[in-house]
C-alpha cells in the first residue's frame, strides 16, 4: 500500500524526533521512557522495594524505567493486549485488560499484595472517529482508576495518560473523588499538539 503524504510526514517526524533518537541511543524501548522519567524526577513515584503494576505496557518503556529504578528492590508487573519482548525484572501479562479474567490474572499475581504505583499508559486502536476515540480512551482510564481504588496502599499514586476531550473534566472529578491530590502533567516528550496529558492522584481517601 502507497504511504499517503501524512503517514510520510508522521514517520520523518518520527525518525528526527530527539526523544527516539535518545532512546535509540540510550538503549530504551520508546521515547515514552523519557515521559515517564520526568514525571519520576518531579514527583518520586518509583520506589524500591514496592509494586508497581504499568497497564498498556507494550514495548515496555515505562516497565523499563521503573524496573531500573527499582534496582532490583520490588517487582514490576506489566499488562498488554500486545506481545512484549521479555524485560529483566518485570512479569509481563498478555491479556485485554477489559476482561474479566485477565484482571482476575492480574489480582492472583498480586496475591494480596497492595501497590504502590499503577501506570497507564493504556490507549485503543484509534478508528478516526474522535466522538469514539475519546469515549474509549476514558473507558480505560476508567478501568485503571477502579484498579487503583482497590489495589494502591494509602500512600500509593496512580499515573494514566487521557486525552483532553469530552469526559475529560468528569474524569478529573472522579479522580478527586479517589485521591487526596491530583495533578497534571505535561512532560517535554509529549509532543505539543498532541492532546494527551497525564493526571497524577496521590494518597488515596478515606
Amino acid at each position: 500500500m502507497k504511504r499517503t503524504r501524512t503517514s510520510n510526514a508522521w514517520l520523518r517526524e518520527h525518525v528526527n524526533d530527539p526523544f527516539v533518537q535518545r532512546a535509540k541511543a540510550e538503549g530504551y524501548r520508546s521515547r515514552a521512557s523519557f515521559k515517564l522519567m520526568e514525571i519520576d524526577d518531579k514527583d518520586r513515584l518509583i520506589r524500591a522495594g514496592e509494586a508497581v503494576v504499568d497497564l498498556g505496557a507494550t514495548p515496555g518503556g515505562w516497565s523499563q524505567v521503573a524496573a531500573q529504578r527499582m534496582r532490583g528492590k520490588g517487582r514490576v508487573i506489566a499488562l498488554d493486549l500486545l506481545e512484549m519482548e521479555p524485560l529483566h525484572g518485570v512479569d509481563f501479562i498478555q491479556g485485554d485488560f477489559r476482561e474479566e479474567s485477565v484482571l482476575l490474572q492480574l489480582e492472583g499475581m498480586l496475591a494480596g499484595e497492595k501497590v504502590a504505583l499503577v501506570l497507564s499508559d493504556m490507549a485503543p486502536n484509534m478508528s478516526g472517529i474522535q466522538v469514539s476515540d475519546q469515549a474509549r480512551v476514558m473507558h480505560l482510564a476508567e478501568l485503571g482508576l477502579e484498579f487503583s481504588r482497590n489495589w494502591l496502599k494509602p500512600d500509593g499514586a496512580f499515573l494514566v495518560k487521557v486525552f483532553q476531550g469530552h469526559g475529560f473534566n468528569e474524569f478529573m472529578q472522579e479522580m478527586r473523588k479517589v485521591f487526596k491530590t491530583v495533578s497534571s502533567r505535561k512532560p517535554d516528550a509529549s509532543r505539543d499538539r498532541s492532546p494527551e496529558v497525564y493526571l497524577l492522584g496521590k494518597g488515596l481517601k478515606g
